[in-house]
């Protein structure tokens, strides 16, 4: 037996979970026409950062590895507890990870829904405090939270041939050290968006082009209850669940291979969730 949100906007259209999915109401008008409509506005001045040739996309200075260590110890030590009081996070699936670690050893790229202000909190905390590298749009860092989002290990993203040289080579030197890289394949996040939007496929054309196997992960929903409901008032408590690993097969062709990859991780997050039906298409190029 499914139950069927289609009630919920066009957003919601055909949208079906089985009987034991939480599904929360709308917190905004999504759009049920373009998955990839930035939802969250720049907090802050607008800092006009050049994301050029110029900019420093992985920065190695003594001062930010310090700020780097200083941020994942109050992610650890601070941000992950509060997580789990606060949304009660639940992970499902992360002994895929301790029995994967040798196919892991020479790096890996995980993927995830894209729901929820702490949701790379959560991708962390199911990733076993492992540190990961995060490309981002460009435009956030020219905000106030810029300073965080590169301090976690976020890498801006340019719009110019130029910029992505540099982009590209400072992805290049994380590959080759076997860096551990997170990328939200939706691309934007919307808050508490039960149902799974469509990737795009850049993500999975870097795990081909780096032969990294891709951990697919996805964000659900449980009712507030108990104790928590004396705080997060109509927000839901968080499950991740960890799926198993997606080996990209280099002896096929790169576009194909990319796009099977991209299907595979999305139907398995769709199943890890307990989503029957989904309004949005696997992948949009």
């Amino acid at each position: 037996m499914v139950k069927d949100y289609s009630s919920f906007g066009p957003a919601y259209r055909n949208f079906k979970v089985r009987e034991d999915v939480y599904v929360p109401e709308p917190v905004a008008e999504f759009s049920g026409d373009n998955p990839f409509t930035r939802m969250a506005a720049i907090r802050g001045k607008n800092k006009d950062i050049k994301f050029d040739e110029t900019y420093t996309y992985l920065d190695k200075s003594f001062k930010f590895n310090i700020l780097n260590a200083f941020m994942y110890f109050v992610a650890w030590f601070v941000a992950f507890p509060l997580n789990r009081i606060r949304f009660g996070l639940k992970i499902e699936g992360r002994d895929k990870i301790r029995k994967n670690r040798k196919l892991f050893a020479n790096g890996v790229m995980t993927v995830c829904n894209h729901v929820h202000r702490w949701d790379m909190i959560c991708v962390l905390q199911a990733m076993r405090y492992r540190k990961a590298w995060i490309p981002m749009y460009s435009q956030p860092f020219n905000g106030k939270d810029g300073f965080v989002m590169k301090a976690v290990g976020g890498i801006a993203i340019p719009d110019n041939y130029n910029g992505l040289r540099k982009f590209e080579q400072a992805l290049n030197e994380l590959r080759s050290k076997n860096q551990w890289i997170h990328i939200f394949p939706e691309s934007c996040s919307w808050n508490f968006y039960a149902p799974l939007r469509p990737f795009k496929t850049g993500a999975f054309n870097m795990a081909y082009r780096y032969s990294l196997p891709v951990i697919p992960m996805i964000i659900s929903f449980r009712p507030r209850t108990g104790w928590r409901k004396l705080f997060g008032k109509g927000e839901p408590l968080l499950t991740i669940h960890v799926g198993d690993p997606i080996i990209p097969d280099l002896s096929k062709n790169r576009k194909e291979e990319s796009a099977r990859m991209c299907d595979l991780a999305h139907k398995t997050m769709l199943d890890m969730a307990g989503i029957v039906s989904n309004p949005w298409p696997s992948y949009i190029d």
